[in-house]
């Protein structure tokens, strides 16, 4: 579904990812984590086409990036950020209907989407689809962004601290909450996260980038058995210090 060969990008004499190579396959949940710095954003902006990297290749549904029209590459692969970035004088409504508005879907049929995609991320349609994002609390801001990300149905879904912002206890609730949601809507997902416990919690591999090197690629649970690095080993006495896995 999404595959790295020898992927690296350079700004001007900084290498910010070497040479990656990562496949994630159709279904799976690979969380990319280490430092600040380390390519883990870079890696998700090569997917969608929002940069392009310096040498080797990417490919989305085994064709290169290079060779998709990038409108419809991005209309295929959902997109969650921190800040979320709602449209503030729209409706909830409105902001979660935008791309099916954009390909143009009948208004009934994009109404019974933006109620289904509400209903999925447990907010009320009848409650919620008229409010503006300034009457959201943070939790319900990001469950509309996953709605608004998942409207077209996409094969892939990208997320980049998609829960950075908010505090443990709600963290936690949306994080099982997206657990429910990719179990029921099947999509190939990259998640990047300086969490660890998330990490642990949402991934089916780990994908540790130091300083733009793959350093590995593991289950959780063979990440914990056999760390292939120092900077691993000190990962995981912290991950076993923040109590495990959960």
């Amino acid at each position: 579904m999404i595959e790295f060969q020898t992927a690296s990008k350079t700004y001007g004499q900084t290498e910010v990812l070497q040479g990656l190579t990562l496949a994630v396959e159709a279904g799976e949940t690979v969380v990319l984590i280490g430092p600040s710095g380390g390519g883990k954003t870079t890696a998700l902006k090569l997917v969608n086409g929002l940069v392009q990297p310096t040498s080797g290749t990417v490919l989305v549904d085994g064709r290169s990036v290079a060779t998709w029209d990038l409108l419809a590459l991005r209309r295929s692969i959902g997109y969650v950020i921190q800040e979320v970035g709602l449209f503030p004088h729209w409706t909830v409504a409105a902001n979660v209907g935008l791309l099916p508005r954009l390909m143009g879907w009948g208004a009934g049929e994009i109404d019974r989407r933006v109620n289904e995609l509400l209903e999925l991320v447990a907010l009320d349609p009848g409650e919620y689809r008229q409010r503006f994002p300034r009457e959201l609390s943070g939790g319900q801001t990001q469950r509309v962004g996953v709605a608004r990300a998942l409207a077209l149905k996409p094969g892939i879904l990208l997320m980049d601290e998609p829960f950075g912002a908010l505090d443990p206890l709600l963290r936690a609730q949306l994080q099982q909450e997206l657990l429910r949601i990719l179990a029921e809507v099947h999509t190939t997902t990259l998640l990047v996260t300086h969490d660890l416990p998330e990490a642990f919690r949402m991934a089916d591999r780990i994908a540790v980038l130091v300083d733009g090197q793959l350093q590995q690629v593991d289950t959780p649970a063979e990440l914990r058995r056999a760390p292939k690095s120092e900077f691993i080993r000190r990962l995981m006495a912290a991950e076993l210090m923040e109590g495990g896995s959960q």
